[in-house]
């Protein structure tokens, strides 16, 4: 894996098109696409997609003194919206059902937007528009963001995972968005992302740093350019956006790997550098998200550095890249221009039907306002139904951090609660030990972006206080489990495997050993087993694996990733998990 086949952007023959510089990189393809110029936008520019019937999203063409009946239903279909949101919902003003922008007057425009805002107050929540677009009879065309936090949390939270090739700008674009100053050119705004010595040296990130941002009701952005802490960010915002940065060198490919298997990313951003364009680094992250089933979007950074004939190629090759990059999805690609394009890349967005693609620059600040505002608008990944499926399902908290508290010595722990909900004083069973064990815990206090919490819902980052048991007999790749749930390591699990074959022609056999990724788990395994002699390239198997070191707990459906020595060899999912009985 090189980046050396970056694209060139230098060509001696105006006619040479886009496809003609991707096919190297990623190969020919059954498709003619000869004839395909820069992508252009997939929705009509007279209107919108028709209205979905789930989500959080809402078209009314007016809403004009309603009757008190007509009012309740209009309330009960907001909280609605709300519910499907999360807390979230965007109403359309001046839109059909069927999606086409018929517009309203001044005056009806004024009663629609105090209309929703009775409603709104109705239910305790706030209303902020958005975005205003006049069409050419004068009439208008308005998008408001309704949000009312739940309850019984304290924010709205998503996890962005941040990926993409080494020196294509991760940091500093994370870096400008959290602390509201734009970059010197020379790596400045990257400055606070950095946890060693060697990364602010090098300028490239070698482990998995965190940063937040956050927006208010009125979708103003909270950074570090006006709080102090992250405390202060949380309690003065309804929604955060935890930042995930990974290393983009190939060098720490493995702990790329495990920061987003491991962090239970909502959506992926994946960085690409203007003045190289795609590489292989990039195509290799885009695989791994869509692997792990994590929606992405595309930033391209440095667009300063280039001229729009440049940014047009490269949006030509990421267009390439999303149609051919991964044999299980293709992807539509939308380039946002301007905050209309944010109305329309919303929804469909989280349905995974297109890619949104932002150039932005950190050092003029060129569309960061843009990239921000999109991240406020965004809805959470899991619907109200699945949410109430996870948390009513028995605890599944996956570890990923320990630390050691030095006053008493005891266990702290970090990590993502994939199922169930946990509260303070209640009693869990945390292993696998080396033989297969589980110990019994109790978690003492819980705390969230360092503020205390009474307790934490499926999907949630948390750190919990195990104060029975020590820091040592811990490690990464534990889970912390119901006391009820009788759970059982194993050692050995079959699952169905896809040998990439964008990095080796050589078969893997019985008795081929890698390394395999599963969630928060990264060990040794041996195929001791496969349903065919040699499995080559481009092809798929059923084999099962042995883990070399220790039992894990793995549970049917994983998605899993194998690499061998700096190389991905291919993915696969789990199906099925054999007890210590059955080996």
């Amino acid at each position: 894996m090189s980046n050396r086949d970056s694209i060139s952007h230098k060509d001696d023959h105006n006619n040479v098109r886009v496809d003609k510089h991707v096919t190297s990189l990623f190969g020919t393809t059954d498709d003619d696409d000869d004839n395909e110029e820069v992508p252009r936008s997939p929705f009509i520019l007279t209107g919108l997609p028709p209205e979905p019937q789930e989500g959080n999203i809402e078209y009314k063409l007016k809403l004009i003194d309603p009757n008190p009946f007509r009012l309740e239903h209009l309330i009960t279909q907001m909280n609605w919206r709300l519910q499907e949101g999360q807390g979230e919902a965007l109403y359309e003003i001046g839109v059909e059902d069927c999606g086409t922008l018929s517009g309203v007057s001044d005056e009806e425009l004024e009663a629609s937007l105090a209309t929703l805002k009775k409603m709104a107050d109705r239910l305790g929540a706030s209303i902020t528009k958005l975005y205003e677009r006049k069409l050419e009879n004068e009439r208008h065309i308005v998008e408001v963001l309704v949000r009312k936090v739940p309850d019984d949390q304290h924010f709205i939270d998503l996890r962005v995972a941040v990926l993409g090739t080494v020196d294509s700008g991760k940091s500093s674009i994370v870096g400008v968005c959290t602390h509201g100053e734009l970059d010197n050119g020379r790596g400045r705004a990257r400055l606070n992302l950095f946890r060693h010595l060697h990364e602010i040296q090098s300028g490239r990130t070698s482990s998995v740093t965190h940063e937040i941002l956050g927006f208010n009701d009125l979708g103003e952005s909270i950074d570090y350019g006006c709080c102090r802490t992250a405390n202060e960010i949380c309690d003065r915002s309804t929604k955060i956006i935890t930042f995930t940065d990974l290393a983009g060198h190939t060098k720490y490919m493995k702990t790329t790997i495990s920061g987003l298997s491991s962090r239970a990313a909502d959506f992926a951003m994946l960085c690409v550098d203007a003045p190289s364009s795609v590489v292989d680094t990039t195509r290799e992250h885009f695989s791994y998200a869509i692997t792990l089933d994590v929606p992405v979007f595309v930033v391209i950074n440095k667009i300063d550095l280039c001229s729009k004939k440049s940014i047009q190629e490269t949006i030509g090759c990421l267009t390439y890249l999303l149609k051919h990059g991964h044999s299980s999805i293709q992807l539509e690609s939308y380039s946002v221009q301007n905050e209309e394009d944010l109305v329309k890349v919303a929804e469909m967005f989280v349905a995974k039907s297109i890619c949104p693609i932002f150039a932005v620059s950190c050092v003029t600040g060129e569309n960061i306002d843009l990239l921000k505002k999109f991240l406020n608008i965004l809805s959470p990944r899991l619907s109200v139904k699945e949410q109430e499926r996870l948390s009513q399902a028995p605890v599944e908290y996956r570890i990923d951090a320990i630390y050691t508290n030095n006053s008493s010595g005891t266990a702290v722990v970090g990590g993502i609660l994939r199922s169930g909900i946990i509260r303070e004083g209640e009693s869990f069973l945390v292993g696998p030990l080396l033989d297969g064990t589980f110990l019994p815990t109790k978690v003492t206090t819980i705390q969230r972006y360092r503020v205390p919490r009474r307790m934490v819902r499926a999907g949630q980052a948390a750190t919990l206080n195990l104060p029975q048991i020590e820091g040592s007999r811990l490690r990464k790749g534990m889970v912390l489990v119901s006391s009820t749930s009788n759970p059982e390591a194993c050692v050995e699990f079959m699952a169905e495997i896809y040998l990439s074959m964008h990095h080796t022609n050589t078969p893997i056999r019985k008795g081929f050993e890698t390394t395999v990724q599963i969630e928060n788990i990264r060990q040794t395994v041996l195929i001791i087993d496969m349903d065919k002699e040699e499995l080559y390239a481009d092809k798929h198997a059923t084999v099962t694996f042995r883990f070399r070191n220790r039992c894990e707990y793995v549970l049917e459906g994983s998605q899993l990733i194998f690499r061998s020595s700096n190389q991905t060899k291919g993915s696969g999912r789990v199906i099925k998990v054999l007890s210590q009985q059955q080996q």
